[in-house]
C-alpha cells in the first residue's frame, strides 16, 4: 500500500512539473477544448430505443 501511496505521488508531482512547462497558449488551447466538451455533454440528451421493433 505504501509503495502504490509513493508512486501515486511520484505521478502527481510530475504531472504538475509538467503542466508548469506548458506555455500560456498551451493552456489556453486545453482550457477551450474542454470548455468545449463541457458545453457539448451539457446539451446532449440521452436517448433509448429498442434494438428489436414490433
Amino acid at each position: 500500500m505504501e509503495k502504490s501511496k509513493k508512486s501515486f505521488d511520484k505521478a502527481e508531482l510530475d504531472l504538475l512539473k509538467e503542466g508548469l512547462n506548458r506555455s500560456y497558449k498551451e493552456r489556453f488551447e486545453m482550457a477551450t477544448l474542454l470548455y468545449k466538451i463541457q458545453k457539448t455533454m451539457s446539451k446532449a440528451t440521452i436517448t433509448h430505443k429498442p434494438f428489436i421493433s414490433k
